[in-house]
């Protein structure tokens, strides 16, 4: 659904000033590619909350609450 939605905005951009929309279709990669290194240290963030949170909780967890 979400591909659908993007390519029905990239017509109605397509139709409203196509030079922009070919500047999109252009660009699109390199934005991709930029944002992968964000993705990854979100990740890694989300990763070590999960690490400090198994870590606090450990006591409760063998005393069976």
């Amino acid at each position: 659904m979400k591909v659908l939605m993007l390519f029905v905005g990239w017509c109605i951009l397509f139709v409203l000033s196509w030079p922009l929309a070919l500047l999109a279709l252009v660009l699109f990669p390199f934005v991709w590619l930029l944002s992968l290194p964000l993705r990854l240290i979100g990740i890694s963030v989300g990763a070590v909350f999960a690490l400090i949170k198994a870590v606090l909780f450990l006591p409760a967890r063998i005393l069976g609450w």
